[in-house]
């Protein structure tokens, strides 16, 4: 793309956006036109469809690459190169609502269990305690941990929006029983490289470690800490507002998920069918 590459990395830097959706972007930008080996200048709506189609019906890729492709496309047609965005002409996938995996209490704490690694279960603690995203675990300094206010500082969190965040007194007390053994200096959870942060794939392997040893079968990412501390906060009767402002989602509907998926108070529920009074059944 040479200078419209450019032009597009400045726009979206003039926007604000975080460096992980700035590369995403121009990546997605760069597999459309390496895809018609054309200008995209040359290109519009025609070929924007049917790009999409393609990814769609013969790449299958996943519903993640085809929100990220339309959303990158139409930032540079509409922003850097000012065009008009047909929306019908256009229109975006659907997305699929998916109910979020969630662990028991239980599951949660076999995983801590079978981690044995101080460091590793500091972060897989600190992640579920707190509702943390993996990168924003990766990105701990010490002095984001507040522990004169228990609580748990995240700074440029999604959106590039800082908030706060739960500390455990249980997350508090393996945090400093890990400072004593490993005095990480600046980091809180330091990677090989000196200087950087713990990269965020040691983590997801750490996780699908302990869940493989902990003996649970369900289909479980380090993302499903957020969504169990979200579901488990529910639970337990705490406000829908609070559970948010924690998770740091802009949407209430975002969180309004959590409701499908909790089991509070299932277990006194009636299904209808066990009050009705009909005939007696026929024995099987």
């Amino acid at each position: 793309m040479g200078k419209l590459h450019d032009r597009m990395k400045m726009d979206l830097e003039l926007k604000n956006l975080s460096k992980k959706t700035i590369d995403c972007y121009l990546a997605r930008m760069r597999d459309f036109v390496e895809h018609y080996d054309r200008s995209p200048e040359s290109m519009g709506d025609e070929e924007i469809r049917n790009y999409l189609y393609y990814l769609i019906k013969e790449k299958k890729v996943s519903q993640s690459v085809i929100n990220q492709s339309y959303s990158a496309l139409k930032f540079f047609y509409e922003t850097t190169l000012q065009r008009p965005w047909n929306g019908l002409k256009i229109p975006r996938i659907k997305q699929r609502k998916r109910l979020p995996v969630v662990l028991t209490r239980q599951e949660v704490e076999s995983i801590f269990s079978a981690t044995r690694n101080l460091k590793h279960r500091a972060i897989l603690m600190a992640i579920y305690s707190g509702g943390l995203r993996v990168s924003e675990a990766a990105q701990l300094k010490l002095a984001d941990i507040d522990s004169k206010r228990m609580v748990i500082r995240l700074r440029q969190g999604k959106g590039n929006k800082d908030r706060y965040t739960l500390l455990a007194k249980r997350t508090l007390e393996i945090l400093r029983t890990y400072w004593k053994v490993h005095r990480p200096v600046d980091w809180l959870f330091p990677g090989r490289v000196p200087g950087k942060p713990i990269n965020v794939t040691s983590i997801q392997k750490t996780f699908q470690k302990a869940v493989r040893q902990a003996g649970i079968k369900k289909r479980a990412t380090v993302h499903t800490l957020r969504h169990s501390f979200a579901t488990h906060l529910l639970e337990l009767g705490t406000d829908l507002y609070y559970i948010q402002r924690l998770l740091g989602h802009t949407s209430a509907n975002t969180t309004a998920v959590y409701f499908h998926v909790t089991g509070k108070d299932f277990a006194r529920l009636v299904s209808p069918i066990d009050i009705w009074e009909g005939p007696e059944e026929p024995p099987l």
